[in-house]
């Protein structure tokens, strides 16, 4: 079994925090609630302790809605937040990705506009390539 899925996981990730404005810690922390269906702050709290510190990064990503409470504090109960559904499609997007979809390479993509950086520009001829392979190996595997 070819276990090669997270070959063009840099790629992805490049283009999935360009797209959508993410920071590496933030896309990292979404990967990792993913599994936590509802959390509360402590255990959002847990995971960020491996990240660099930014004590904010949980109310960025809760105003910029990446984050939702699910549950309100109610008594003994404690606020639970859960992923929010624009969270779940990106991830689900990342996940696509991994598994052979396509990226965009037209200007859907913001990496494809006029006046982007350099490394926007080497990035997409990275995309172009990747795009080529999974048509390739797609082509190879319906003969």
């Amino acid at each position: 079994m070819n276990r090669d899925y997270l070959k063009y996981w840099r790629v992805i990730s490049y283009f999935i925090k360009s797209k959508y404005n993410l920071k590496q810690a933030e896309l990292d922390t979404l990967l990792f609630l993913n599994s936590e269906s509802y959390f509360s702050k402590e255990k959002f709290k847990e995971f960020n302790e491996l990240l660099s510190w930014n004590k904010r990064r949980f109310d960025i990503l809760l105003r910029d809605g990446w984050i939702e409470v699910f549950r309100k504090r109610s008594g003994v109960h404690k606020t639970l937040y859960q992923l929010s559904y624009k969270s779940q499609r990106v991830l689900k997007s990342i996940y696509d990705k991994l598994e052979g979809t396509e990226i965009p390479d037209s200007q859907h993509n913001p990496m494809f506009h006029r006046n982007v950086s350099y490394t926007d520009k080497v990035y997409r001829n990275m995309i172009k390539e990747m795009n080529k392979t999974i048509r390739q190996q797609r082509h190879s595997s319906q003969e």
